[in-house]
């Protein structure tokens, strides 16, 4: 049985990797900032799985409670980011991108922070975060585009410093294109996937250590041309 400790599974991506992880026999400790969703959740896992709520916003305090997740499941053999946020408001109210930059990079970076030195000390480890596509570029939603061009490249940054120390760490950015969740946002939206469809993609992605996985397969080639496109035409798109 492998431990598994997962960030933000009150709903949506979070979630359904935490029912689909359950099905593999995977024992979890699993955190949210609302903890009645996450006793909801507990009772779908199996009886070795445990919820502990976490604010990852409260960074000095969502570092003790994943220490003290670690310290209950013994060993960690993976970690998994899926909490984060953003916001699609023309007004661009500073809250909204306040809230955007506490949870996708202060929040992010504790929880990245504390696992990597988790799995240097115990030897081995894997340690995926859920970025998004829009890392590739910066859009309308400036905050959050930034924000997740932060987490590819902390990952990047991780992946690069334990192959320095000749660490036994895999690092893997995982980027959703469009997810059926309350943060896909928007009009004519397209390539939406199912959530169960996006957590088992997710989950495959992790199994074969890969550095970069774009959620749903086909999502790399919206990132091939974002990447490309000339800015005009780009900012009439983003």
């Amino acid at each position: 049985m492998k431990n598994a400790i997962i960030i933000g599974a009150s709903s949506g991506i979070g979630r359904e990797l935490a029912l689909q992880l359950t099905a593999m026999n995977y024992r979890l400790g699993v955190t949210a900032r609302r903890e009645d969703l996450l006793k909801k959740l507990e009772a779908a896992l199996n009886k070795d799985s445990f919820t502990q709520k976490m604010d990852i916003t409260d960074t000095e305090n969502a570092i003790t409670v994943f220490s003290e997740i670690a310290g209950k499941l013994g060993t960690v053999d993976l970690v998994i980011i899926s909490a984060g946020t953003g916001y699609i408001d023309t007004r661009m109210p500073w809250e909204n991108d306040r809230q955007t930059i506490d949870v996708n990079v202060r929040g992010f970076t504790a929880i990245a922070n504390t696992a990597y030195k988790l799995f240097k000390e115990q030897g081995h480890g894997h340690l995926a975060g859920i970025s998004s596509v829009a890392a590739v570029r910066g859009g309308a939603t400036a905050a959050y585009n930034a924000s997740k061009a932060y987490v590819s490249s902390y990952l990047t940054g991780l992946r690069a410093k334990a192959a320095k120390e000749k660490l036994s760490l895999t690092v893997s950015d995982i980027r959703p294109g469009l997810v059926d969740t309350a943060m896909a946002q928007g009009e004519g939206l397209f390539w939406v996937a199912p959530v169960p469809k996006a957590a088992k993609q997710i989950i495959q992605s992790i199994e074969r250590k890969k550095r970069v996985a774009y959620i749903t397969k086909r999502w790399r080639l919206i990132a091939l041309l974002l990447r490309i496109l000339p800015e005009r035409i780009y900012n009439r798109l983003a």
